[in-house]
């Protein structure tokens, strides 16, 4: 199982395919007013009703270190702070998750550099009596100890796209003495996680110890772990039964793990690694409709014992940007482009490339583009592109794809996919004196950070007789009118010579909805590749097929693809200002392309790799 780890353009981009997020209403005159209140901060200060009547307006920020909403609205937290402490508004931070400790708490906060005093809500007993179930989710009371306002902090996690501030408006409104306009809002981000004993197990119903946790430790810790891209583990049974709801909705609805294709169209190398059965959706499922049983400590599985460091062994070339990136703490996501030179003194054929995230918190996938064809005065598109930005941090911003035509794609990275190495005899082939333009999707959570992102190189050993060659099919004439719901896009390529298709990648923008890729082999018969329904930018991977597919000169790749320029898709960047959008590289633009990794099967190059006596940086 893995977890969402891209902010996107929107409220609904942001959410697609998280593990953990919910929205819950509540009402702001349904839970009792906010007298008789006793508490203290983790400084040992205390606080009751007769203190906060001392203040205009008191606001209880409920807020979670395993919540990157939350996380994300830090900065505004700190703004919110600076802004009303004039003001004689008192601010609380507090976390009321059954799963933070203190040390969890006290930690968090300092990271966080909070600047008003931190509650740690033990059995979210103030989160109870305030009425408040998720994170982050704002309760201002007035100095009478009314609850005058319970919902959201606005209408965007995204800062630069929030056209809505509800808690300032509300507070507004405290101060002046007028009656809060919206006194409710939907707050959405992470359920607040209450204190729950372990249920007894029934004749016939999952437990943990005996179905559950031989699940989470194949398909989930390899995120959900300490220091991995996951924001919570799932590793021992408190962890796995605070999110056991969770885990039933989201592996019910196949939001997790992040498995785009359709079951059944294409058979793939990874689906039984990554993607859960229906069998073990159903598991997860009764387990946490059964109040998650934790069962027989004894048939617990032995723990999963993970590589650290290079999952492949060391490599024999480290390639990485000449300086670290820093990250900004809030705004929209980033797509940098950092241009390495491979030093390669003669043309290499590689075995496999392994990406190591620099930090896991803010990379959310990494796409190695090759670009070996410099121009008349030995410049390079992607060395022109880094100049051109100028900004002075390394690489330069493009999205949608690295902003110039590459030679190839050496490589990449996505949460849950793991670096393979090619089978005997094939290689990615990268001429000598190349460029690298190492494309790093960056979300920010809303602290500022800085990243190192390296890529481990394997060079083939044994002769390599076929290289990894790319075909597409594409469509760059299309036009999606604005209001079109389900605008279909088509495409088709001819394969021009015998051939074997080992991966396919599907590849849309924000207004992607759904795509089919097949190939139509010359006696008419088709073969499946690959369908994705539920296109989500932030999910893009690219699918291994299990065994290559012949493809025959003549054969015709298809693809088919639906794309929604509507008001009604929360994803649409242009949805408040409606335009026809065509193929382009900017967040605004569209894309529709499948892109074919295959070998020719009339090429026997018969290259015998130069000897690798040292590693090469």
């Amino acid at each position: 199982m893995h977890t969402f780890r891209g902010f996107g353009k929107n409220l609904c981009y942001l959410i697609a395919g998280c593990s953990l997020f919910a929205m819950g209403l509540t009402s702001a005159h349904s839970a009792p007013a906010a007298k008789a209140l006793a508490f203290a901060d983790t400084q040992g200060r205390r606080y009751d009703s007769q203190a906060l009547s001392a203040h205009k307006a008191s606001v209880f920020l409920f807020i979670s270190s395993q919540c990157p909403i939350a996380n994300v609205y830090t900065p505004r937290f700190l703004a919110l702070a600076e802004k009303y402490e004039k003001r004689d508004v008192q601010l609380f931070a507090v976390y009321s998750d059954t799963q933070e400790s203190l040390a969890d708490v006290t930690r968090h906060a300092k990271e966080r550099k909070l600047t008003f005093p931190v509650i740690r809500d033990a059995g979210a007993a103030l989160a109870d009596r305030l009425g408040a179930k998720m994170t982050p989710e704002a309760v201002l009371v007035d100095a009478k100890g009314e609850v005058k306002y319970r919902g959201r902090i606005d209408d965007n996690p995204v800062a630069t796209h929030v056209t809505a501030h509800d808690l300032e408006d509300a507070i507004t409104s405290v101060l002046a003495g007028d009656a809060v306009k919206k006194p409710e809002v939907l707050a959405v981000g992470c359920a607040i996680r209450r204190p729950s004993k372990a249920a007894a197990a029934a004749p016939g119903v999952p437990t943990y110890a005996r179905e559950v946790a031989p699940i989470l430790r194949a398909k989930c810790e390899g995120c959900h772990r300490p220091g991995e891209v996951a924001p919570f583990s799932l590793q021992n049974y408190q962890q796995a039964s605070a999110w056991a709801s969770d885990i039933k909705k989201y592996t019910q609805n196949r939001q997790m793990p992040p498995w785009k294709p359709e079951h059944g169209y294409g058979d793939f190398r990874d689906e039984t690694r990554i993607n859960l059965s229906d069998s073990e959706r159903l598991t997860l499922a009764k387990w946490a409709d059964a109040s998650a049983p934790l069962g027989d400590v004894r048939q617990l599985p032995p723990p999963r014992k993970f590589i650290s460091g290079w999952q492949l062994g060391t490599p024999d070339a480290i390639i990485q940007p000449e300086k670290e990136y820093h990250l900004a703490a809030d705004g929209d996501d980033v797509y940098r482009h950092f241009v390495v030179k491979t030093n390669f003194t003669e043309d290499r054929y590689l075995s496999a490339v392994e990406v190591r995230p620099g930090n896991n918190a803010v990379v959310h996938h990494v796409i190695c583009y090759v670009d070996s064809s410099p121009d008349a005065d030995g410049k390079y598109a992607s060395e022109k592109l880094e100049e051109k930005e100028h900004d002075g941090q390394p690489g330069y911003t493009a999205f949608g794809g690295p902003g110039f035509v590459p030679t190839g794609i050496m490589g990449g990275w996505a949460p849950g996919n793991d670096a393979q190495i090619l089978p005997d005899g094939i290689g990615i082939f990268v001429p000598k004196g190349s460029r690298l333009a190492v494309e790093v999707h960056y979300h920010k959570d809303g602290k500022p950070e800085t990243d190192l992102t390296r890529l481990g190189i394997h060079f083939c050993r044994s002769t390599v007789n076929k290289r990894i060659s790319g075909m597409f099919a594409l469509n760059f004439g299309f036009k999606i009118p604005p209001g079109a719901a389900r605008h279909e896009v088509k495409a088709v390529s001819t394969v021009p010579e015998d051939s074997h298709i080992l991966v396919v990648t599907p590849h849309m923008h924000l207004l992607g909805r759904e795509m089919k890729i097949w190939a139509e082999l010359p006696d008419g018969t088709e073969k499946p590749l690959v369908w994705v329904k539920d296109w989500d930018f932030n999910w893009q991977n690219s699918y291994f097929l299990k065994e290559p597919l012949a493809a025959p000169k003549g054969t015709k790749i298809h693809l088919v693809a639906y794309y929604d320029n509507s008001p009604d898709n929360t994803r649409n960047p242009n949805r408040n200002t409606p335009r026809t959008v065509g193929w382009g590289e900017q967040t605004t633009d569209e894309m529709c392309v499948a892109f074919i990794s295959a070998t020719h099967d009339a090429e026997h190059l018969n290259h015998t790799p130069a000897p690798v006596t040292a590693r090469v940086n």
